[in-house]
């Protein structure tokens, strides 16, 4: 016997194809953010959903039924599309024999790189400036995060606090961020460029051990071999002198000042890990935009305070040092577009390997227009940084990457 869909608004109902078995159900319109609106069955009365298949803790997914005018799927059409992690149509977003746009193979890497470029550009033109604190210029750029954010803050209405139990870490956020910038631009001003540029690239290796600390995160040998790495790499690049000698070659300026850029360095990588771990902690309950606005506002305030206090307040002299301060501003937030583009295209495991490139470019810079040859001990902590950065993001991507594989099994 022949059952009917029933679809509100509607006086007939569509008939069933044959072959095809039907459940009372409801037809969901699916969006952007995952949920559906329900219209209920004909007559007014919503029709329950019959038991189906659980999904982890009980949860129970409901039949879809097609649209009126759309056939239902045979057994060869209920395979997985591929456009929604493996369900199968009616369940997935495009039923079948509907053009899908074809994504461009290898566009989320090609933005990485860009995003890679346009950071190495900005640290570039930050040395070339003179006469201008590294908190200063952390000032510009949060101006330009404020601009940014602002109208995103308006659009989506998400306030300017936040939720009152997230504000706390929303500070924290914003505080250590803001001195992980700061601390990087003195780092660039005070030591040479790729040196800092390869210090920075620690922050995985230590987020790794930070969340095993304060987020209970799974810490294996391996992380600990790469963290050995790291620490391995930021020594070869320091070289303390009661390990290389009092004579250090191939730095800028003292080795005084080489020392305070490389603690400088450091602490804003571990700033950078803490706030990773903070934003693990708050998860997706705060909006990004929120985020980014407490750290350039906590930022802004920051340097502020720290320019008055330190009477280092002033415009530079030079009309290519004021466009130079606009294009760090510039060049910093279409980075951060470009990379923010890259993760939402592609995994994190890729986009995170690719970023290495930063350190590339760095050395390429800083070769061509800071006329600054590397030394071998340089390139030897580059290779140990770079390799214990791409080992941890290749083992957290597999790691993701076996999850959904033991949840189909």
């Amino acid at each position: 016997m022949r059952r009917r869909a029933g679809v509100a608004g509607s006086r007939g109902a569509a008939e069933e194809p044959p072959g095809a078995s039907w459940q009372p159900c409801v037809l969901m319109v699916l969006c952007q953010g995952g949920e559906g609106d329900a219209a209920p069955a004909a007559g007014g009365k919503e029709s329950e959903v019959p038991p189906g298949r659980e999904d982890g803790a009980g949860a129970v997914q409901p039949c879809l039924c097609p649209a009126p005018g759309v056939e239902a799927a045979s057994a060869e059409e209920r395979c997985a599309c591929g456009c929604c992690s493996s369900m199968s149509w009616p369940c997935c977003c495009e039923a079948p024999g509907t053009k899908k746009k074809a994504a461009c193979p290898g566009l989320g890497l090609f933005y990485t790189i860009l995003s890679a470029f346009l950071f190495s550009l900005a640290s570039l033109f930050l040395k070339k400036i003179e006469d201008v604190h590294s908190v200063e210029v952390s000032a510009f750029r949060c101006v330009f995060q404020m601009a940014f954010v602002l109208p995103g803050l308006i659009y989506y209405k998400t306030g300017f606090l936040g939720p009152k139990g997230k504000r706390i870490f929303l500070f924290f956020r914003g505080f250590l961020g803001s001195t992980a910038m700061v601390l990087l631009y003195y780092a660039y001003q005070v030591m040479p460029l790729a040196d800092a540029t390869v210090i920075t690239f620690t922050s995985p290796v230590f987020t790794s051990l930070l969340a095993w600390i304060f987020l209970k995160e799974k810490y294996s040998l391996w992380d600990l071999l790469f963290t050995l790495f790291a620490i391995t790499g930021v020594i070869l690049i320091a070289r303390p002198p009661f390990l290389f000698g009092s004579h250090v070659t191939g730095i800028e300026g003292s080795y005084t000042d080489h020392l305070k850029g490389t603690i400088a360095a450091i602490t804003s990588t571990l700033s950078a890990a803490l706030t990773i771990v903070i934003l693990r902690k708050v998860g997706k309950s705060v909006h990004y935009f929120l985020s980014i606005w407490y750290y350039a506002v906590i930022g802004l305030i920051g340097c502020v305070i720290a320019l008055f206090v330190l009477n280092e307040w002033r415009l530079p002299h030079c009309g290519r040092d004021r466009v130079f301060l606009i294009l760090i501003g510039l060049l910093g937030l279409g980075g951060q577009v470009f990379l923010t583009k890259a993760l939402q295209i592609e995994k994190a495991g890729p986009v995170s390997i690719m970023k290495t490139m930063d350190v590339v470019f760095a050395f390429i810079l800083q070769v061509l227009f800071l006329n600054h040859l590397p030394t071998w001990w340089t390139v030897g902590g580059a290779l140990c940084v770079v390799a214990s950065s791409s080992g941890t993001a290749i083992r957290k991507w597999r790691h993701s990457v076996k999850k959904p594989k033991q949840r189909e099994i």
